[in-house]
């Protein structure tokens, strides 16, 4: 099997790691429009060749799409346009209903298998690829029964090698869903980091007591812009929705601060320990 892998950043990367070590694939192909990124693939070993997509596509039996969405959104048409009944292509974006609604009639689009694993850091570039980003993760697939039986008997036989776990939702309810436990995680984050650097202006020392909770909470600010603003534009209502919900606990906080009723304060608290019993 040979497999074009288009993106050979963090989710691409560690995924031709893991294909690699397992033997599973004759060859893997890249496809990579920054030629720094696809000069750092090469070399350290994650593709074994970079081609142009159209002959990546001629040689592949799987194509893979690890690109922001708005990139997977603007090739996917035209990919499908080009792969016979035998060809499969897995799509890993962050978000889907706008994307697969646009695929939905194509006449191709039995080939086509939407996932998205819930897995990566705040890293990108093929240098943040890593062994055993998947393991014990959990793979999303969405419309499932959209795609031909087949196509999905060999995507589920990459993340069956991937040592992922598996849940099914439709597109709608995946993007409701991820923009609760993902992507306000990362506004959210991205505000902190905001809120800090301008504290730091007038404080110039604050960094100095940064530990490991300010690590942890902030982290995901340091994750590239060019991946997360694609993902707040196709699901911008679903996040919008969410930060209203989010502002007003922030706002419902502020106002138990200002008049110092700490009791409120404490059964907010208490109440929020309850994610213990989802996160263990």
């Amino acid at each position: 099997m040979n497999i074009a892998i288009v993106g050979t950043g963090l989710i691409g990367g560690s995924i031709a790691i893991t294909l690699k070590e397992k033997q599973f694939t004759e060859k893997i192909i890249g496809v990579e429009k920054e030629p720094t990124h696809a000069e750092k693939a090469l070399k350290i070993g994650l593709v074994d060749e970079i081609l142009p997509l159209e002959e990546a596509l001629k040689q592949a039996d799987v194509t893979l799409l690890a690109v922001p969405v708005d990139v997977i959104s603007s090739l996917l048409p035209s990919i499908l346009d080009r792969v016979n009944d035998q060809q499969v292509v897995l799509e890993m974006g962050s978000t889907k209903v706008n994307l697969l609604q646009a695929v939905e009639h194509h006449p191709k689009r039995g080939r086509l298998v939407a996932c998205h694993p819930m897995a990566g850091t705040e890293y990108s570039g093929p240098e943040a690829a890593i062994p055993n980003l998947f393991k014990g993760k959990t793979m999303i697939y969405c419309d499932a029964t959209n795609s031909d039986e087949d196509a999905f008997e060999i995507a589920e036989s990459i993340v069956e090698q991937l040592e992922m776990k598996t849940v099914f939702m439709n597109a709608k309810e995946h993007d409701v869903h991820t923009a609760y436990v993902s992507h306000i995680s990362h506004i959210t984050s991205f505000a902190l980091a905001l809120t800090v650097l301008e504290k730091e202006k007038s404080q110039g020392r604050i960094f100095e007591l940064a530990s490991s909770g300010f690590e942890s909470t902030v982290r995901l600010a340091k994750s590239s812009a060019d991946m997360w603003i694609p993902i707040f534009r196709q699901n911008r209502k679903n996040i919008m929705d969410v930060l209203e919900e989010h502002i007003k606990q922030l706002q419902n906080m502020q106002h138990l601060l200002a008049k110092e009723d700490y009791d409120a304060f404490y059964k907010l608290i208490k109440r929020s320990n309850k994610i213990k019993r989802i996160l263990k």
